[in-house]
């Protein structure tokens, strides 16, 4: 079975684990499992710090926490989103604790000049500590990984499609189209909400 954990699906490598966490046997599921996500977490803390080896720090804390809790995640569980979660949490603990927000903001010139999908777009006109925020706030675990894979990864919907085993007919497609509906409507409240605040009167 070991020479075919490159080939098992996160959840059966997470399942794995859990029928006999720590054992001799299921270590290489684990490892197998997280080995898929340690550079693209190394790359989520490279949004939120600027210093190479901070973020290889907060990506090692990360998978080691990833790790001790692999044992008692649900059945089911997106575990691509859920790591991303992980990730975003120990990167804005972090900040937190440095009492300073170190996150650039996007640069238009850094978006590939060819594509202007509708995600990719949004991303564009946020900075990306706010589009993160948002994305965490109103969106799901599927719509969120979805977005991240999109946004962040730059992989071509198909292979959204794919990596998130999607079966319907529109795929990752209309889980985006859901998102970004979600993400305007947000966008929408905040600047309503914005608008109103800044032309209240002081006491």
């Amino acid at each position: 079975m070991e020479a075919h954990f490159d080939q098992a699906s996160d959840q059966e490598l997470l399942s794995l684990w859990q029928q006999a966490p720590g054992t001799p046997g299921a270590r290489p599921a684990a490892a197998e499992l997280l080995g898929r996500y340690r550079q693209r977490i190394y790359r989520w803390c490279r949004r939120y710090v600027r210093e190479p080896d901070e973020a290889l720090d907060l990506a090692q804390d990360v998978l080691l926490t990833a790790f001790e809790q692999l044992e008692t995640l649900p059945a089911g569980i997106r575990f691509g989103a859920w790591m991303y979660t992980v990730t975003r949490n120990r990167c804005l603990a972090e900040i937190r604790r440095q009492r300073v927000r170190i996150v650039a903001p996007v640069a238009p010139e850094a978006m590939p000049a060819a594509t202007r999908d509708p995600e990719v777009q949004l991303l564009d006109d946020l900075a990306e500590d706010r589009f993160l925020e948002l994305i965490h706030r109103v969106l799901d675990a599927q719509e969120q990984e979805a977005v991240s894979l999109r946004c962040f990864e730059r992989l071509p919907v198909d292979q959204v499609t794919a990596l998130l085993g999607l079966t319907s007919a529109t795929g990752a497609r209309g889980v985006l189209q859901r998102a970004r509906r979600k993400l305007k409507v947000a966008m929408e409240q905040e600047e309503r909400r914005e608008r109103r605040d800044g032309g209240k009167v002081g006491p």
